[in-house]
């Protein structure tokens, strides 16, 4: 009988950029009908933010007073957002309190926001469906394009891991790194989703370019990458800044500077740095002339800043949880199974970062994990006294990306396994991502459709108070379909026989001595 072949998709060992774009892009959508508008901490603010950019105000009016919203003038629709977080804060209240959008009302009229002196740079991409939508429809145009665009940048960091002389280890590191806390931001309208993505794909691309710095022709669009990633990276949040500085010297530390002298020497990369110096420069301006850290909210707290300092590096551990899923406004832990099968998988690609050889592919590892646990506690002490306790776990995960990224990159010399048992145990993983991925999904729309009690059982979603946009459970099965393929996906790329370039894979001479 005639063995019937899996379809040409399914049989790629190349990582398409078109494919993860497919898959991811199709996730995020699922996520952002999936939440109900303004489910996601601070959107309605950057929303209003959007908006305003999107009418020409790059700048909201404020007096400059540290914790005063600014003022912006946008779409009634778009400044009466915030009635519909009646929910917020109660993983107990399901989203039926919130309003109905009102797509008639057009007339601009003011509103506050906290995000009124961000750098205008992701809002005026995000806040361009408000120009051709109103209503509902104008907000989820935002969520999706954002969401879009992120995906974009994720799916470039994965293309770049597929490029590396060994792919396999980046390219597991880079699939355990986009965790559930990275959809549901994505399918947001916050620019902290663009933040994670953009690290990503910065750090990924620039690890390309040095890698291939012998012929740095063939590597052309990563190279354009570096830029376009870095100058988004650079104008999303006040502090992305210093993740680009972190990611460009852990590439170095990894790679050595060996590589710096070809590229400093090659045409598009000069223009591409000049691209890059430019938008950092308009970063650091915008950052310093709208002094942007002066809109952020909290309550002032009397403690002097060595003593938050100590407490927070105290607390290093209690915000690994929101690198892996803290949804609604930090009201909605996922479900303790969720977190331990994340936990474990991080935890393997740490220690293969930190036990990797050649002993200085972890010097860049050694930097990022030094700035995970020091870069909070620095950072919510200096603010103690004025904001009071501030930080959230998802604010620090585009540092925790590109640490799982570097892990990978470090550990990339070793063998990948590809014995029968290697296959059954990847099959297992990849199944339970699968599972992790779709519960913590459901349980989302859990909390949303009848809300966390514990006298509600599971059987009540289908008498839901709230439903979402296509009912939530055509968005589940859907959901798992779209994470199935993508499953089979990913096992088709990790152990097929070459990667990418249909070469065997080698070694590179210039960065795998001690």
């Amino acid at each position: 009988m005639r063995r019937l072949s899996p379809p040409a998709i399914f049989r790629r060992s190349a990582v398409s950029f078109t494919l993860v774009f497919a898959v991811l892009g199709l996730l995020t959508v699922l996520w952002s009908f999936a939440s109900p508008l303004m489910s996601v901490p601070d959107e309605s603010a950057h929303a209003i933010r959007a908006a305003s950019v999107a009418q020409g105000q790059l700048l909201g009016n404020s007096s400059g007073q540290q914790s005063e919203q600014s003022v912006v003038t946008v779409p009634g629709y778009i400044a009466d957002l915030r009635a519909q977080e009646c929910y917020a804060h109660d993983a107990a209240a399901p989203a039926a309190c919130a309003p109905g959008v009102d797509a008639g009302d057009t007339q601009l009229r003011q509103a506050e926001t906290s995000a009124g002196n961000y750098n205008p740079v992701y809002y005026l991409f995000v806040g361009l469906p408000t120009l051709l939508l109103s209503g509902a429809p104008a907000i989820y145009g935002m969520r999706i394009l954002s969401g879009l665009i992120g995906v974009a940048f994720l799916a470039s960091a994965l293309q770049a891991a597929g490029r590396l002389g060994k792919p396999k280890w980046p390219l597991a590191a880079g699939y355990v790194a986009i965790t559930p806390m990275v959809l549901f931001l994505n399918a947001s309208i916050n620019p902290n989703a663009l933040e994670i993505a953009a690290a990503a794909a910065f750090f990924m691309n620039t690890c390309v370019a040095f890698e291939k710095y012998r012929t740095l022709s063939d590597v052309k669009i990563n190279i354009i990458m570096v830029a376009v990633s870095g100058a988004a990276l650079a104008n999303t949040r006040p502090v992305s800044l210093l993740w680009l500085a972190l990611a460009a010297a852990a590439v170095v530390l990894a790679y050595g500077f060996r590589p710096l002298l070809p590229i400093l020497r090659d045409r598009l990369s000069q223009a591409m740095i000049v691209l890059l110096g430019l938008s950092c420069a308009f970063s650091l301006a915008w950052l310093v002339i709208a002094d942007s850290f002066k809109s952020l909210l909290g309550d002032p707290v009397d403690l002097a800043p060595d003593t938050a300092a100590a407490i927070m590096f105290d607390r290093t551990f209690d915000y690994v949880s929101g690198y892996v899923g803290v949804m609604g406004w930090l009201d909605t832990p996922l479900p303790a199974g969720v977190y331990m099968f994340w936990h474990l998988l991080m935890g393997a690609v740490l220690l293969t970062g930190l036990s990797a050889r050649p002993v200085r592919g972890r010097f860049g590892v050694y930097l990022l994990v030094v700035a995970v646990l020091v870069v909070p506690p620095v950072m919510q002490a200096q603010v103690i006294q004025s904001l009071g306790w501030i930080w959230q776990g998802r604010y620090l995960l585009a540092l925790v990306v590109m640490l799982l990224l570097a892990c990978g990159v470090a550990f990339r010399f070793h063998s990948f396994p590809s014995s029968p048992w290697a296959r059954g145990a990847a099959k297992w993983l990849l199944g339970g991502a699968v599972a992790a991925h779709g519960f913590a999904f459901v349980y989302t729309l859990r909390r949303y459709t009848v809300g966390i009690q514990d006298t509600v059982r599971w059987n009540e979603m289908f008498h839901p108070a709230w439903q979402p946009p296509f009912t939530w459970q055509l968005l589940t099965v859907a959901y798992f379909l779209v994470l199935l393929v993508g499953a089979v996906l990913v096992y088709r790329q990790l152990f097929a026989p070459a990667l990418a370039s249909g070469r065997k894979e080698h070694r590179e001479p210039a960065v795998a001595a001690d």
